[in-house]
């Protein structure tokens, strides 16, 4: 039992400012604890269980004298009914911290996520696409509802206007909802159970499957037996959008990893044009051999002091996809640029021996199987050298005899 202290008045307490500790008396065990002049608060010694403890009651002069006192008797009688008043504080405290965590809404969960998880995306345009499909699509309609509340009716209403007529940015919205409120559920804001957005098992059954959603557009591209005579005509075609053109069907890349090429990514002595893991599709490095063809293209290039660029538009930046489309149908031509990875692969499968993976890795297609993958690790650079030697030579063949290549009156290539 704590020793009677002397009764302090209000007008006392306001005086004490020797650093330590000062029992007011009123209640037993009742001190004011000075750290400094302006830093003051009362502390409740007590005895719970047989063990003894302290108690805060919070700063003085905001608790007066009289409520730090009300304060200390309202806890001693918690003591005789047999409660800890320590941990009831510490249980309501608890709680009101899990009542502002379940207060969270989704659009501070995604923002959350997003921040947590930025730094391992693979590039920046990752991050802007994730922020922009949920700003556009998400927000508007479950952005200012409770994590706790998203359920499956809220989700198919953001999709569903979108799942047929847009399928590519409705699905991987739906896959960024489900990794929010994975995060929601792992960071303890959202009861843990089946989330919502889930697409087998859940929204599978309510949503058409993408290949149903969406009839895939093959890209239109040039028949193999053309490709020779088409070569032809390109070459004697001015422009850069021609010699960038040129290079994509020379390298099978798409058209995106040529118009971003830049001098530092080629080694014109070694033959070799390494494009970075954040240019690649796939997110990973990609080593293009370049054929004898491919490298006099290069060596024939202008280059403009201050630009690294290889095909810079007339501006210094980069050319757009549109440039080559543009090329194409001047020609008149009814192909697009990424046609011409379609038609070397047919060459490849028609007129070649090479194996279906050296093809494959030519075109820079990720290995579904995860066996072979794992099995094979290396790029098979020097055979896609020789592959892609050959592709230039096939480039360079003019037309079979006795066929003739014309434009109809619609601008399309035809045969006679």
């Amino acid at each position: 039992m704590p020793r009677k202290a002397t009764e302090l008045s209000a007008l006392a307490v306001s005086r004490l400012t020797d650093p330590g500790l000062h029992f007011v008396g009123g209640v037993p065990g009742l001190a004011l604890q000075v750290a400094s002049p302006d830093a003051r608060s009362w502390i409740l010694r007590i005895a719970v269980g047989g063990r003894r403890r302290e108690m805060g009651l919070g700063g003085f002069p905001e608790i007066s004298l009289a409520s730090a006192r009300e304060k200390a008797r309202d806890a001693r009688d918690l003591i005789r009914k047999g409660v800890d008043p320590v941990d009831q504080k510490k249980a309501a405290r608890s709680a009101l911290r899990a009542a502002a965590t379940a207060a969270r809404t989704f659009k501070q969960c995604a923002e959350e996520y997003m921040s947590v998880h930025a730094a391992g995306w693979k590039n920046a345009k990752h991050g802007q696409q994730w922020r922009s499909t949920l700003e556009t699509y998400a927000y508007p309609k479950i952005g200012n509802l409770l994590i706790g509340d998203v359920e499956k009716a809220h989700i198919l209403d953001v999709l569903k206007p979108i799942w047929t007529e847009k399928n590519e940015t409705a699905a991987r919205l739906r896959g960024r909802i489900e990794l929010v409120i994975s995060y929601a559920m792992q960071a303890e804001y959202r009861a843990e159970g089946l989330n919502p957005a889930r697409w087998r098992g859940g929204l599978d059954k309510l949503l058409l499957s993408k290949e149903k959603a969406v009839k895939r557009k093959h890209f239109t591209a040039l028949p193999v037996r053309d490709l020779g005579s088409f070569m032809e005509r390109l070459r004697k075609t001015d422009g850069m959008g021609a010699r960038a053109l040129e290079f994509v069907i020379l390298t099978a890349a798409r058209s995106g990893e040529v118009r971003g090429a830049t001098w530092a990514e080629i080694d014109l002595d070694a033959g070799i044009w390494t494009v970075p893991a954040d240019r690649m599709k796939a997110g990973k490095e990609h080593r293009v051999p370049l054929s004898g063809a491919a490298l006099a293209l290069l060596r024939a290039l202008p280059k403009f002091a201050g630009v690294d660029l290889v095909f810079p538009s007339p501006r210094s930046g980069s050319l757009s996809d549109m440039t080559l489309t543009s090329v194409l149908r001047r020609m008149g031509l009814d192909a697009v640029p990424h046609g011409f990875r379609s038609t070397f692969r047919d060459w490849c499968a028609e007129q070649t021996n090479f194996p279906r993976e050296v093809a494959e890795m030519s075109l820079a297609h990720t290995i579904g199987d995860k066996v072979e993958a794992a099995y094979r690790r290396g790029d098979l650079f020097e055979k896609r050298r020789r592959l892609m030697e050959e592709w230039a030579g096939f480039c360079a063949a003019p037309a079979p005899a006795g066929e003739v290549i014309q434009i109809n009156e619609r601008g399309k290539m035809a045969t006679s």
